[in-house]
């Protein structure tokens, strides 16, 4: 489902770990990670071109960072499409766990790997290329597809 894109990549604070999982379904490169402190938080960002999101003050002093005030998930999702263009890039979604990219997965090596009613109901898988978790369009992309037309991001 991925590949190389000139999009915004992301790292987020660990306040934030909700929003780092709708940056990865939406198709954005976005570093989740609970035991980084600030500072590596800005080097990660430094050496990879990433652009800070926080709920931090002193983060957001961070040249590249944006400071989310909100605390509400949706309207967070708002301010950075807003603030970065974002739209919903189902072609490009990641691994919403790992941020890993996502490839196709056959569905006869998808058996075993997803519930049954899945395997059946579907034709087309995709497993993360870091943690192999598999992936399907469920009952739960119905809700995601909603929730993005909603905001105004698909």
């Amino acid at each position: 489902m991925s590949e190389a894109t000139p999009f915004p990549k992301f790292i987020v604070d660990n306040m934030l770990g909700s929003l780092a999982r709708w940056l990865r379904m939406m198709g954005y490169d976005t570093v989740y990670d609970k035991s980084l402190e600030d500072a590596d938080i800005a080097k990660v960002a430094r050496s990879e071109s990433r652009s800070i999101l926080t709920r931090d003050k002193e983060l957001s002093k961070e040249p590249g960072a944006f400071l989310l005030v909100d605390v509400d998930l949706d309207a967070q999702l708002k301010a950075i499409a807003t603030k970065f263009g974002l739209k919903f890039h189902e072609e490009l979604i990641r691994c919403s766990t790992c941020n890993g990219e996502l490839v196709d997965l056959p569905k006869e090596q998808a058996k075993g790997k997803v519930p049954e009613g899945a395997h059946t109901a579907n034709e087309k898988f995709w497993r993360c290329s870091k943690c192999e978790k598999a992936y399907w369009k469920g009952a739960h992309w119905l809700g995601i597809n909603e929730r993005l037309k909603k905001l105004g991001l698909a």
